[in-house]
């Protein structure tokens, strides 16, 4: 029993305290703050019910994103606006209300995402009396029921759950990845297809879809009196042609409106950085010292055109659990990039959110998620014990 009971401490001792109780560690958003920046993490409507998960964010987090539930997809409501007597589109709450609810109860502030994107995108909203059998509506139509969109649903959360929603992602991913998929003469790269298919915003409201977004959604915001900051968000943002393109895309935004005084109306805030970092589904790409930067050359350029930078969604890939100490390491060095860029030549970077916050090694190989997320790229397992990856993350933000 003697020998048991040794070999039992023995095995303790080589468990980081952290996996054993988190208890000691201090909050990590407590940690970014003195350097400028908030910490966010993912949330799901699914893990509201898993209290688990819930108390690893309200220990460790100050900021969320609902994965879905904030999206137009998901909050559009397709047989409440064909009965709409306005003509204008109706929106279903309940459950997007439940999870900024939570995180008002709790004192975390959300990123709001988003407003206008066109993957997943309801076909129906597009069509005379969102009616799939009828045809496309007119170009007028379509900015109507965007503008009436947008409006709504900023003047819903703001006035539900006032101060909670700080920042909107107003468009997403609006910028091709390569020629086919924009016109060749548009510097702002601004997608006309996606996997193939149309990009329904451009071709049934307009090339300035973005630009008229933008300009909605500071208009309700100024007209709310509300401190919300609007963002572009897309992937890849830290490699050169993209990043180029996202800069044009933001200084056409930037520049598309007036103030009473004739100078430029400054409709975007900032760049939202989704961060995923690595290769998508494959090892072959991921852990690349020359990522890290890169990541902080982009933010500081976007920095040096007056816009805030946050990273969105950044997920650190691995899928190779022999490398989790080389994973660990590249996680800390990225988070010494991100400590050392505030400071005494301004705050371009306020906000880290991370999405691939837990292990999936039990998701099956070529899914969705073991792509996006990686298999092994989380701060904790899939019990959501501290891995070191978390460790080396707190010790540097603890120098």
């Amino acid at each position: 029993m003697r020998k048991m009971i040794a070999a039992l401490l023995s095995m303790m001792l080589l468990i980081p305290a952290a996996l054993a109780d988190g208890a000691e560690y201090d909050s990590l958003y407590t940690l970014t703050a003195p350097h400028g920046f908030k910490l966010g993490a993912p949330l799901s409507f699914v893990q509201l019910k898993d209290g688990n998960y819930l108390n690893l964010v309200k220990k460790h987090f100050n900021s969320l994103t609902t994965t879905n539930e904030m999206k137009a997809y998901s909050l559009l409501d397709e047989r409440a606006s064909k009965a709409s007597a306005d003509g204008m589109p109706v929106m279903n709450y309940w459950a997007a209300d439940q999870m900024v609810g939570w995180a008002q109860e709790n004192g975390i502030g959300v990123r709001g995402h988003v407003l206008v994107w066109d993957a997943y995108m309801c076909d129906w909203f597009f069509r005379e009396g969102y009616d799939t059998k009828q045809p496309y509506a007119d170009p007028e139509t379509i900015k109507a029921r965007t503008e009436y969109y947008i409006t709504q649903v900023v003047t819903h959360f703001e006035e539900t759950f006032p101060g909670v929603v700080y920042c909107w992602d107003v468009v997403n991913e609006a910028v091709g990845d390569s020629a086919g998929e924009y016109a060749a003469d548009d510097p702002r790269h601004l997608r006309t297809l996606r996997n193939g298919g149309v990009n329904l915003f451009q071709k049934y409201m307009g090339d300035d879809y973005v630009e008229l977004a933008f300009l909605y959604a500071r208009n309700v915001v100024d007209a709310l009196g509300a401190d919300i900051k609007l963002y572009y968000n897309d992937y890849n943002a830290y490699f050169s042609d993209k990043a180029t393109a996202i800069l044009n895309l933001a200084r056409s935004v930037n520049s598309y409106a007036a103030n009473d005084d004739g100078t430029p109306r400054k409709l975007m805030d900032g760049i939202g950085m989704q961060g995923y970092i690595g290769g998508y589904g494959t090892q072959n790409g991921c852990l690349v010292d020359s990522h890290i930067g890169m990541i902080e050359s982009a933010i500081k350029g976007y920095a040096a055109e007056d816009l805030e930078v946050q990273i969105t969604e950044m997920a650190v890939r691995n899928f190779d659990l022999s490398q989790a100490e080389k994973h660990a390491d590249f996680y800390a060095r990225l988070f010494e990039m991100f400590m050392g860029l505030n400071g005494e030549n301004g705050n371009p970077l306020v906000a880290v959110s991370i999405w691939g916050l837990t292990d999936y090694p039990n998701e099956p190989q070529g899914t969705y998620v073991y792509s996006l997320n990686s298999p092994y790229g989380g701060l904790v397992d899939e019990n959501l014990q501290y891995k070191d990856a978390f460790v080396k993350v707190y010790e540097v933000l603890t120098k």
